[in-house]
């Protein structure tokens, strides 16, 4: 019986061991995730305060992902036909489509795919787009320069209609046949053509991984609160007194 006992008590002590060590390990992990999002957040703040790049700097460039997070001001032809409104995106606590429109340049072959803004979903009609004017002719559109949508988790392939959950750059860029730039812009300013533009920023869902991580360390507490009271404060209470 000694020795059945004494199995179960390390069998439980390797449990708790290990659950303690992935509590603390996840919330350490969710700290460090917190970090990187405070970084990049100073990194593009401090990229933004730069003086902003020119439509022939972006042209020029060997490697535009330098230019990451600069300010720019395009000017060129929207190409409406090709819009797609990326489902499941949030802005103001809604869910509705991000609309990115691909903008040919002015005085160039190349085009750079826009993230114009933020449209509200119809959940009743769930097909029917959002009304987005899309102007004609030369316009001016001034922006961020960002890396291509954040891609979601999707069950089946990509979609080839307007509404779709992802966008791959180099798949749009086969489909469409337009000579797209490796990365995108996110249009700023007030919102316009049925859009809105207040874009979360990487910093603004550092208190979610704070939140996270306390619930991880709390967990952790937990179990060596459990462990202590079960294996060795419990079974002296049930010892008789003399």
């Amino acid at each position: 019986m000694s020795g059945n006992r004494s199995g179960r008590f390390w069998l439980i002590t390797a449990a708790a061991v290990t659950g303690i060590a992935v509590t603390l390990a996840l919330g350490i992990w969710q700290m460090s995730r917190a970090a990187q999002k405070l970084a990049l957040h100073a990194a593009i703040e401090q990229r933004q305060a730069l003086a902003p790049v020119s439509q022939g700097e972006l042209l020029a460039s060997r490697n535009p992902a330098d230019l990451l997070h600069r300010t720019i001001v395009l000017r060129g032809s929207w190409v409406g036909s090709r819009t797609v409104f990326l489902d499941n995106r949030q802005m103001q606590a809604r869910i509705g489509f991000y609309v990115v429109t691909p903008l040919r340049l002015e005085g160039s072959d190349a085009a750079v795919l826009v993230q114009r803004g933020w449209a509200p979903r119809n959940f009743v009609e769930r097909e029917k787009l959002p009304p987005v004017t899309t102007p004609e002719g030369v316009v001016e559109v001034r922006g961020r320069l960002a890396p291509p949508p954040a891609k979601l988790y999707e069950f089946a392939g990509a979609a080839p209609g307007p509404i779709r959950q992802n966008l791959d750059l180099a798949q749009f860029r086969a489909e469409t046949g337009l000579p797209l730039l490796a990365l995108s812009v996110q249009q700023l300013g007030e919102p316009s053509e049925g859009l809105l533009r207040e874009w979360p920023e990487p910093a603004s869902s550092v208190a979610t991984n704070y939140g996270y991580a306390a619930q991880w360390w709390a967990l952790s507490i937990l179990i060596a609160i459990l462990y202590v009271w079960f294996q060795f404060v419990a079974p002296r209470r049930k010892v008789p007194h003399a």
